[in-house]
């Protein structure tokens, strides 16, 4: 029967149509009443023709170690984790010693925690870290040092290969935001209250509208709060991206120095920042 089908061209939005919806099919024909194990999921998937390696993958994106968040305060104000991750070309230490070397370098982090299966990072302390900072060495901006927490998960998928997934805790950055909406949107509300009271039974018209302008502001404040937010969690989004595009692309090479030489060359470049400045 399935020779006398006619010959039919494929493009390939029917193509992602036809396999999901083969794929529901398959699935509503297994018996899942308890849960699976990803040992029974590859095996399923290998009975069906998915190669271990992209079904692996599909797990670890779908089961992200940051659920999206829901309510009020993260449609406003944005998520209060943003995460990224990548199936890359190496293996596991290889690729957790060049992110180990990237986040102490690169970002000014700092281990906060070894777990089992993740390394979580913190913002580094003190002077030198500071400074490092302040006069953004390497021209690098320091992003992710404005998170709470980054947490680094590698799992490997199969010989060469693995699933990268970095996740920043912003929340820190939102309450923040949150905090100084609510105190500006207090303070012009109250001026902008006691301006119209005072001049509406002081002045004459239009002279009275002058206090419309802080009840403008207040009502204003949480817009801009908001969007302000929203394009910080962005910048430590695309900072994380950017992580992972050097990763895989074979850009951080880990230098095994000596215990002397990072802070020489931290003086070096605090010199040189100092010597630029004085020039402009």
């Amino acid at each position: 029967m399935a020779d006398n089908l006619p010959s039919r061209r494929i493009d390939r939005e029917a193509l992602d149509r036809i396999l999901k919806r083969a794929a529901e099919l398959q699935a509503s024909e297994i018996d899942t009443t308890e849960a699976l194990t990803e040992q029974d999921l590859l095996k399923l998937g290998a009975e069906v023709g998915i190669d271990g390696r992209h079904l692996r993958q599909a797990l670890y994106e779908q089961t992200s170690s940051t659920a999206a968040e829901r309510g009020l305060i993260a449609r406003w104000f944005g998520p209060g984790h943003v995460n990224a991750h990548r199936v890359v070309r190496g293996d596991k230490a290889k690729i957790e010693d060049e992110l180990t070397h990237w986040m102490a370098e690169n970002e000014a982090l700092t281990v906060k925690r070894r777990l089992p299966d993740r390394t979580v990072w913190e913002r580094q302390r003190g002077l030198l870290a500071e400074m490092k900072r302040g006069f953004g060495m390497g021209g690098r901006q320091y992003v992710l040092a404005r998170a709470a927490d980054v947490t680094v998960i590698v799992t490997p998928l199969e010989t060469g290969y693995c699933h990268v997934e970095l996740a920043a805790d912003i929340t820190n950055l939102r309450s923040g935001a949150i905090g100084g909406t609510a105190g500006a949107t207090g303070a012009a509300a109250l001026v902008g209250a006691g301006l119209f009271t005072f001049v509406a039974t002081a002045v004459v018209f239009p002279f009275s509208l002058v206090a419309v302008v802080p009840l403008a502001a207040a009502a204003a404040a949480p817009v801009i709060g908001a969007r302000v937010q929203k394009q910080r969690g962005a910048e430590v989004q695309l900072a994380l991206e950017q992580v992972l595009d050097r990763l895989e692309h074979g850009e951080i090479r880990p230098k095994h120095l000596s215990s002397g030489q990072p802070f020489a060359r931290l003086a070096g470049e605090i010199r040189k920042a100092i010597t630029d400045g004085m020039r402009r």
